[in-house]
């Protein structure tokens, strides 16, 4: 094959893996220090294999709900050892979505006579982008960051002014809605695992909304509870400004 023609076929092969949630073959002939600029933050840029693989996860989860990721057009520009190429891809929830195609640039250069991919650009239009792959990502860390105690990562994403209306009572700011997530992890001797299986989210512009039933468990008892959750998009990505979570009246 020509040059061109085996870049088309490397980016061909990675889109179908993304569809697919391959992650070894998503990974593939990607460049150890690779720099991807994604729709998510952060806006300098994942950098690094290893940062570049955590991107995935929550993206294929996404996915699984019947989520898109379908090339409309590739064009490729190869030279000896340095090739770029870009595409617009059908990212969308469902049929009759009507969110705009996505947006890629990729840029590669030959090593050791293999083409390798050295950086990702993906966007959307700003106004019209979903927020549903970033807020899931953001779900899903608070479960890790649940398990692994870690207080700090898990009110990265929760804004200055949240206002949150908690089983046990209502708490406005951060500082106060720190103070119950910490009593919270100090309530279990054993890590607390924390899981929204299938959380329905909606967006339009800087405001998304999204709702679940949420399963913690701790000390072996499993509890569940009714959660909603509005976002907003800000500089920094997107921050949680309010919370509500209840259980059924008995």
């Amino acid at each position: 094959m020509t040059d061109e023609q085996q870049v088309r076929t490397l980016i061909e092969n990675w889109v179908t893996a993304v569809h697919a949630g391959d992650l070894d073959t998503v990974l593939a002939d990607h460049s150890p220090d690779i720099v991807m600029f994604d729709v998510p933050p952060p806006y300098d840029g994942v950098r690094g294999l290893a940062a570049y693989t955590e991107t995935w996860p929550g993206f294929f989860k996404w996915q699984q709900s019947g989520g898109s990721f379908e090339l409309e057009s590739l064009e490729v520009t190869a030279g000896s050892d340095v090739a770029f190429a870009f595409a617009l891809l059908h990212c969308r929830e469902a049929d009759g979505d009507p969110r705009p195609l996505l947006r890629l640039t990729i840029g590669l250069r030959k090593v050791d006579g293999r083409w390798t991919v050295t950086h990702e650009h993906h966007s959307f239009p700003h106004d019209d982008a979903s927020a549903a792959p970033e807020i899931t990502a953001t779900l899903d860390r608070w479960g890790a960051d649940t398990a692994a105690g870690d207080l700090d990562a898990l009110m990265e994403p929760i804004a200055d002014d949240v206002v949150s209306y908690e089983i046990d009572g209502n708490y406005s700011g951060k500082p106060a809605v720190r103070e119950v997530c910490a009593a919270g992890l100090a309530s279990s001797p054993g890590p607390i695992l924390f899981t929204i299986p299938d959380p329905t989210i909606e967006s339009a512009g800087d405001l998304a909304v999204a709702w679940s039933i949420d399963h913690i468990t701790a000390g072996g008892t499993e509890t569940t509870s009714r959660a909603t959750r509005v976002f907003r998009r800000t500089g920094a990505g997107w921050r949680m400004v309010h919370q509500h979570l209840s259980y059924p009246a008995s």
